[in-house]
């Protein structure tokens, strides 16, 4: 595939581009899984791009390309030179060109998603790179790590618990999590996923699609879509 748009199409954003979506986390959590998943999911339906930072590889753009999950030119690789929220908190230049170009290249897109290097749960992005956050943390550092907040965790829009398979190996309790994640997030959501067990990962998918559609209505009308009866 080259730079031509494609069919899938929806009425065009008023808002002009993509709604953004930053998904971060701490190594080896799933974040490069959960992005796939996404494109599986979603790319039929909506048109994608995707962003990925790494130090000093293009390691998860390469984990992505080979997964097809999605054109191979859509996925840019960003190598930070640097602490990884760096590059999506505090200079984000090199991240929004990224996303800039393939805005400019495959435009009008539905959605990128930039998914950050591994950091720990300090991790947020900048709200002028990243309109929308999602935190992934996973069951293999035990149930006490929800508890621990931090940014990431309290702030993002959405806090995913990734590889719950792994819970009865590590003795990790599900509810407990559960419990100190709504303690901490102040009614924010909360989803638990195995990406392992279920390569689409629908409810996260089902959340993105839901960001979607308000994003359209609210550039649309100049106000928040209504809540659902």
């Amino acid at each position: 595939m080259g730079a031509d748009h494609d069919d899938r199409h929806h009425a065009p954003d008023p808002h002009g581009r993509a709604l953004r979506l930053g998904i971060g986390g701490p190594v080896g959590s799933g974040k490069t899984a959960l992005t796939a998943a996404l494109c599986r999911t979603l790319g039929p339906t909506l048109r994608l791009a995707v962003v990925t930072n790494d130090i000093y590889t293009t390691e998860d753009a390469d984990f992505l390309r080979k997964a097809g999950v999605l054109d191979p030119e859509r996925i840019a690789a960003v190598q930070t030179g640097c602490c990884p929220h760096t590059a999506i908190r505090d200079d984000i230049a090199a991240n929004l060109d990224a996303v800039e170009s393939l805005e400019e290249r495959f435009g009008p897109l539905d959605l990128v998603i930039v998914e950050s290097g591994g950091d720990n749960l300090t991790a947020t992005f900048s709200r002028g790179l990243a309109d929308r956050q999602i935190f992934v943390l996973d069951v293999s550092g035990g149930d006490k790590v929800p508890r621990k907040g931090g940014p990431g965790v309290t702030t993002a829009d959405l806090l995913v618990i990734n590889k719950t398979d792994l819970a009865p190996m590590v003795g990790a309790d599900l509810t407990v999590m559960s419990r100190d994640a709504a303690a901490v997030r102040d009614g924010k959501p909360v989803l638990f996923t195995s990406v392992r067990q279920e390569p689409e990962a629908h409810a996260v998918a089902e959340w993105v699609m839901g960001l979607i559609h308000a994003w359209t209505y609210e550039h649309a009308h100049g106000s928040t879509a209504p809540a659902a009866t």
